[in-house]
Order: C-alpha cells, then sequence, then structure tokens
C-alpha cells in the first residue's frame, strides 16, 4: 500500500515519508557544481546525445529532464552534486534535440526520448541505477523502468508528468482537436512564460499515445517516491496519485507539497529530493 505525505500545513501522513525530509542529507549544503567538458554518446544512425556522468559507487543516479528542459536544470545540477559529494555515480544527458545534443526537437517524440534513456542505461552505466524524473522525465523515467527491469533500483518522481500530454490533447473540445491535425502542430501555452507557447507536433501526440502507461497497472517493483507540488498549474497531483495507485511495488511514497510549485527549485523542494535520494541509497546499499 502506497504511503502518501503532505507536508506544509497539510502535515504529514506515512511514516517512511516522514522520515524521509526530516533528516538532511549527508552533505545538507551542497557546493554549485563546477564547469566540466560535455560529452558526447555517437550511436549507428542516430544523433548524438550530450551529457555529462560522475564515476562513484553504486547504486548509481541518472536524472531526467522534463519537456523542452536540458541537462543544465537546477535540479539535475544540485543532484549532481549532491552524488558527487557521496562518492556515487551520477549521469545528466540531454534528449535528442534538445539542448547540446545533436537532433531536431520538432523530429522528436516520446519514443524516441525513451530510446535515449535506454541508451544511457545500456551504454553509460554499470550496476542498478535509480532514475529520478522530473515531468515529462518521470513519465520516461517509468518507460525505462518497465524496459530494464533489471537495472533500475528505484524511481524518484518530481512532479511526474506520465500520459499528460496525451490526456491533456484527449481534453480539448473535438473542433480544437480537429484544426490540430488538420494543421499538424498543437500550440500548447507555456505557462512558465507568459505569452509564449510550446509548438508540439501532432505526430508527437500520436506517438505519444503509444506510450501511456495509466490504463492499466503498472508492473514495476522497485521502490518508487512520488513528490509533487500541490499548487503545480501544470501537471495535476493527482496523476503522481494515480501512478502510485497502478505501480505493483508496495514500497511507494507520495508527498505533496502544500506550496509547491511545478518546477520544485525552491532551496527547500531541493531538499526535500536530495533527501529522498539518499534516503533509497541508504535503503538499498543495507538490502544488498
Amino acid at each position: 500500500m502506497a504511503a502518501v505525505a503532505m507536508s506544509g500545513l497539510l502535515g504529514l501522513v506515512g511514516l517512511r515519508s516522514a522520515a524521509v525530509w526530516r533528516r538532511g542529507p549527508r552533505f545538507p549544503h551542497y557546493v554549485e557544481c563546477r564547469k566540466k567538458s560535455t560529452k558526447y554518446l555517437t550511436r549507428s544512425n542516430q544523433p548524438k546525445l550530450a551529457y555529462r556522468k560522475i564515476k562513484g559507487r553504486s547504486p548509481g543516479i541518472i536524472f531526467l529532464p522534463g519537456f523542452a528542459s536540458t541537462m543544465q536544470a537546477h535540479k539535475a545540477v544540485a543532484v549532481e552534486d549532491f552524488c558527487k559529494s557521496i562518492g556515487h555515480s551520477f549521469v545528466r544527458f540531454d534528449y535528442t534535440g534538445c539542448g547540446a545534443s545533436g537532433g531536431n526537437f520538432s523530429e522528436s517524440t516520446i519514443g524516441q526520448w525513451k530510446k535515449d534513456v535506454l541508451t544511457v542505461l545500456d551504454e553509460l552505466t554499470e550496476g542498478p541505477q535509480i532514475l529520478v524524473g522530473s515531468s515529462m522525465g518521470g513519465w520516461l523515467m517509468l518507460l525505462a523502468a518497465l524496459a530494464r527491469p533489471n537495472k533500475i533500483a528505484a524511481l524518484v518522481g518530481i512532479a511526474t508528468g506520465a500520459d499528460y500530454l496525451v490526456t491533456a490533447f484527449k481534453q480539448l473540445p473535438l473542433e480544437t482537436k480537429k484544426e490540430i491535425e488538420a494543421k499538424g502542430e498543437w500550440y500548447l501555452p507555456n505557462k512558465h512564460k507568459n505569452a509564449e507557447f510550446h509548438k508540439i507536433p501532432y505526430t508527437f501526440i500520436k506517438d505519444a499515445e503509444n506510450h501511456c502507461v495509466l490504463h492499466s497497472t503498472i508492473p514495476i517493483t522497485c521502490p518508487v517516491r512520488l513528490i509533487h507540488g500541490w499548487k503545480d498549474n501544470l501537471i495535476p497531483w493527482q496523476i503522481s496519485l494515480n501512478v502510485a495507485e497502478n505501480v505493483l511495488s508496495s514500497d511507494v511514497d507520495l508527498i505533496l507539497r502544500k506550496q509547491g510549485q511545478h518546477r520544485m527549485n525552491e532551496k527547500d523542494d531541493v531538499k526535500l529530493i536530495l533527501n529522498t535520494i539518499d534516503d533509497l541509497i541508504d535503503k538499498l546499499t543495507t538490502l544488498a
């Protein structure tokens, strides 16, 4: 049964979740990462992937950015600094068509980005890994865990956006959906930047429909930690609740932050994320 914790003025329910955020990580005052050279993973007949990697102990940690985000995101760098401070391996990277990676963003799909994650798992890591997925990265972490169950030690979802774009598209009026299909593009408002839009190809939505996970039980049995902001105005926190209900694992915690926004970039948000990762490392290394 999933444990649910609501931090802030909502109070706490669930024993393990309380332990996650009340204690500080081994090195609570992480230091901003110094500039490192970006490396590139070449692939046959596919665009190269830009990545940064730290060698260290197992389990390793991989950060999966959100939609239209990159490995330079604040949370990605914070997790890297934390992993470096405790001596665990870490990888952050850019999806095809994003950041420093090759390819065209307008031609990318959920299926392509899933392949990117699996390539990173197969080519850049050894031993068990903890996937930390932010927003759409939380959707991709579930897809990766289904495809590589023997490599995934645990999952940490931050404002997990499983199936979100498909669900949002289906909720549009019929006339709007027909117009998007005819034009081949969906102009989705970017709530982080006023008067700007994400231009999403219709082909992206059609491909994404093939990768939805919330329609049935999700056969993932590793520990799962889901963190979501109560005030997230982009990805409803109920999506994380649906993930918690659908995953087969019995070791599932859902933490809701009353003042939390979508990006979870505030100091206390980042501290909670690091504490959650630290707690999982302790759990996994104790069981090993």
